[in-house]
C-alpha cells in the first residue's frame, strides 16, 4: 500500500551549518534562537541574511554528501531515509507532506527538504504551513494546532482507506512532536522515530486501538456540536464537559485542540442518532417525521451539523434571522408571507417560520419538491 508521510520540520538543518569556530559566526546561533518564532516580515535584515547563507550551505551539503552524512545533517531526511531503508526510489508513488512552523526559519528549512526530495524523484512532495503555528505564545501555538487538525481532517484523513498514513516525527520542536504523537494515535497507521545512536535505527510505533469513550461526552452532544460549528458558550453552559476539551477565546468557551480531535472522532456516531434539541429551534411533528425517514447516516450527520450552525447563529443574534442570509441562503418563499426556508445543500432544504421570542420553527425537510409540495406552495 502506498503511503502518505507527514514529516514535521525543525530548523537544525540550518543551525548545523553554522561554523562555530569562526568568530564572525559565533553569535549566529543565539540570533537564530532569539528569532526562532519570527515570521519573515518580523525578522531583521541581518538574520534574514544569516538564514539565506545557511540555506545555501545546507543545500550544498545535501548535494555533495553521502547518505550517511545527509542523515546526520537533517533529522527530517534521517527519518525518511530510515523509512525507505535508504532506497528513496521506493517512495516515488508516495505522498509527502512537510509540516513547517509559520516562521522564517521553519519555512526556509522546509523548502530545502522539499527541493531535495523532488530532486531525488519524490515529486509528490508539498509543504503545509499551518497559519500561526509557532511556539511564540500559547495562543499562537494552540491556534496553529487547530489549523493543523482542520487540515489533517480535510486533506489526509479521507485518504486512510487507500494509503498508509505515517507520521515522521524525527524532526521539529519537542512541543509539536508531543502533540503530533497523540494526534497520530488517532489519525496515523504508524509513527516513526530514529533511535539516537551510531546505527540510526528506525523505531516504528503502530497505531494503538484507541477508542473514545463516547458515554462521557454524549450528555453534552448539543454543546459540543454548537462549539464545533463556531458558537461560543458561557462557563455555565459547558459545566460537566471534561476540562481538556474546552478552550477559551474572547471570553467565550470553545473547543480546545483536543476537543476538536475528540469531536471529530465521535461526531458521526453522536449526530446520527435522535434529533437533537438545539437552542432557539423547535421542531414540528412533520419535521421530526422527515428526519426519522432519513436512512443515510451521513445525511443525518450533515443535517444536525447545519442545525447546530443555525442554532449558534440565532443564539448569538438573539433570534435575528438576518444572520442566516449568507451562511445558509436563508430566504422567504416568493408566494408566501410567513414561510421561509434555508439550504442544507443544493438539493435539500428546510422550511421554517419565525415564532415569538426569536424561535425558529422547523416545518419540513427534504428535496425542493418535497418541501414545497408539503407546504402547499
Amino acid at each position: 500500500m502506498r503511503r502518505v508521510i507527514i514529516s514535521t520540520i525543525g530548523t537544525s538543518l540550518l543551525t548545523n551549518q553554522i561554523k562555530r569556530s569562526d568568530d564572525t559566526e559565533k553569535n549566529w546561533y543565539n540570533q537564530l534562537r532569539d528569532s526562532a518564532n519570527f515570521t519573515l516580515e518580523n525578522t531583521s535584515k541581518e538574520v534574514v541574511e544569516i538564514i539565506e547563507k545557511l540555506k545555501i550551505r545546507a543545500i550544498e551539503k545535501l548535494e555533495s554528501s553521502s547518505i550517511h552524512q545527509i542523515r546526520l545533517a537533517s533529522a527530517e531526511l534521517n527519518g525518511i531515509y530510515g523509512l525507505y531503508k535508504e532506497k528513496l526510489q521506493e517512495g516515488q508513488q508516495d505522498i509527502h507532506w512537510l509540516i513547517s512552523t509559520d516562521t522564517a526559519q521553519g519555512k526556509a528549512t522546509a523548502e530545502i527538504v522539499d527541493n531535495f526530495l523532488r530532486d531525488k524523484g519524490l515529486v509528490n512532495s508539498s509543504i503545509y504551513t499551518p497559519d500561526k503555528l509557532s511556539t511564540a505564545t500559547t495562543e499562537a501555538f494552540s491556534g496553529g494546532i487547530d489549523n493543523l487538525l482542520q487540515w489533517l481532517q480535510k486533506e489526509v484523513i479521507p485518504l486512510k482507506d487507500r494509503y498508509r498514513i505515517c507520521f515522521n516525527l524525527v524532526g521539529s520542536f519537542k512541543s509539536l512532536q508531543g502533540y503530533l504523537n497523540t494526534i497520530g494515535m488517532f489519525y496515523a497507521h504508524e509513527i516513526i522515530y530514529i533511535f539516537e545512536g551510531k546505527e540510526s535505527n528506525l523505531i516504528t510505533i503502530p497505531r494503538l486501538p484507541i477508542k473514545v469513550d463516547e458515554s462521557l461526552i454524549e450528555p453534552y452532544t448539543v454543546q459540543l456540536a454548537l462549539m464545533a460549528e463556531g458558537a461560543g458558550l458561557s462557563l455555565s453552559e459547558v459545566e460537566g464537559i471534561p476540562e481538556a476539551l474546552i478552550g477559551e477565546f474572547n471570553g467565550n468557551k470553545i473547543l480546545s485542540n483536543w476537543g476538536n480531535l475528540i469531536w471529530d472522532e465521535s461526531k458521526d456516531n453522536l449526530l446520527s442518532r435522535d434529533l437533537l434539541e438545539f437552542p432557539r429551534l423547535e421542531y414540528r411533528d412533520t419535521f421530526r417525521a422527515d428526519y426519522n425517514r432519513i436512512r443515510d447516516r451521513k445525511e443525518k450527520v450533515q443535517l444536525q451539523k447545519d442545525l447546530a450552525k443555525v442554532s449558534g447563529l440565532l443564539k448569538e443574534s438573539h433570534g435575528d434571522t438576518s444572520v442566516l442570509l449568507q451562511s445558509v441562503k436563508y430566504t422567504r418563499y416568493q408566494n408566501s408571507d410567513a414561510i421561509d426556508h434555508f439550504r442544507v445543500n443544493l438539493s435539500l432544504r428546510i422550511s421554517c417560520k419565525v415564532m415569538e421570542g426569536g424561535i425558529l420553527s422547523l416545518r419540513y425537510y427534504g428535496t425542493h419538491n418535497h418541501v414545497e409540495r408539503s407546504e402547499g406552495l
